[in-house]
């Protein structure tokens, strides 16, 4: 919703201030341009990306547009799995652990909170770094540092959307041009025409010019900038797990543990400890009961 409000500002102080100047809006319709920009930005979209950075970058955009960042809710669930998880491997034994994570789909914990659930990569980053601390032998500094090669990877993954968007953005001022230098290759073969068709076909061209930069600023730039604000707080969930796991590696209780997990969140997002507490306390089964 942000966006389309954003745009309709944009949109409507652009044409507004160019109508309370004396120009005409019909001069600025211009579809021929259009299909030359936007179609010549499409193409090289597909020529620069693979078809799966490319359908990913159309999931970006429905992620921005829906404005899809972890609430309250997603935050206290994926604290709350962790502490579910921490307390059995802190009291039951190797086997019982091992049926959680072999096989989280059926495993009564992850049922108890179906955002983590739904998460499928969240779901198996926890997994499988459980399964490693069942293991017993890694160090908690080797996991950070596995953790972190882990995180960067998915955030690199994650940021292919965002810089594909930016790339065509950076392009589109340079096909703008080129739709108007067309515009104008038009308009010198009619030069034996009135003053006003040649004008008028003149103005056309600079459309494209204006066309491309507007695309690049104000459409394409800022809903990239959204993919990468929405998808980096995604990420967020990522480091949550990996701060609360180390905490837990380096001998703290999981109630203090999923605490060091708390903080990571941002300020804003971050649910309170005694939201926190309850989460917990009732294991999800406040959630799964509604």
């Amino acid at each position: 919703m942000g966006i389309l409000i954003g745009l309709v500002v944009t949109l409507g102080c652009v044409l507004g201030g160019f109508m309370a100047m004396g120009g005409h809006i019909k001069v600025l319709v211009q579809p021929w341009e259009a299909v030359i920009i936007c179609g010549a930005a499409l193409g090289t979209f597909l020529v620069a990306n693979p078809m799966k950075v490319v359908k990913d970058t159309g999931r970006g955009m429905m992620e921005a547009f829906k404005q899809s960042v972890p609430k309250e809710r997603e935050y206290l669930e994926t604290l709350g799995v962790l502490h579910s998880l921490m307390r059995e491997l802190k009291s039951k034994s190797r086997s019982e652990v091992e049926a959680h994570i072999d096989n989280p789909e059926e495993s009564a914990i992850f049922q108890a909170f179906p955002t983590v659930l739904k998460n499928r990569d969240l779901m198996y980053f926890i997994c499988d770094y459980c399964r490693i601390i069942i293991i017993g032998n890694a160090r908690s500094h080797e996991i950070e540092a596995l953790m972190d090669e882990e995180i960067h990877t998915i955030k690199h993954d994650k940021m292919k959307a965002y810089h594909a968007l930016v790339a065509v953005g950076d392009g589109f001022p340079a096909i703008g041009i080129v739709a108007a230098v067309l515009g104008v290759v038009k308009a010198m073969g009619a030069l034996d025409q009135s003053p006003e068709i040649l004008g008028g076909l003149i103005g056309a061209a600079l459309v494209g010019t204006f066309l491309g930069i507007f695309m690049s600023y104000c459409v394409v730039g800022p809903i990239a900038a959204k993919i990468k604000m929405v998808r980096d707080k995604k990420n967020r969930l990522y480091v949550i797990v990996k701060q609360t796991l180390i905490a837990y590696m380096n001998g703290s209780l999981p109630q203090v543990a999923i605490e060091f997990g708390r903080k990571t969140i941002s300020s804003h997002d971050r649910p309170s400890i005694d939201a926190v507490e309850q989460s917990t306390m009732n294991g999800g089964a406040d959630r799964k009961a509604a």
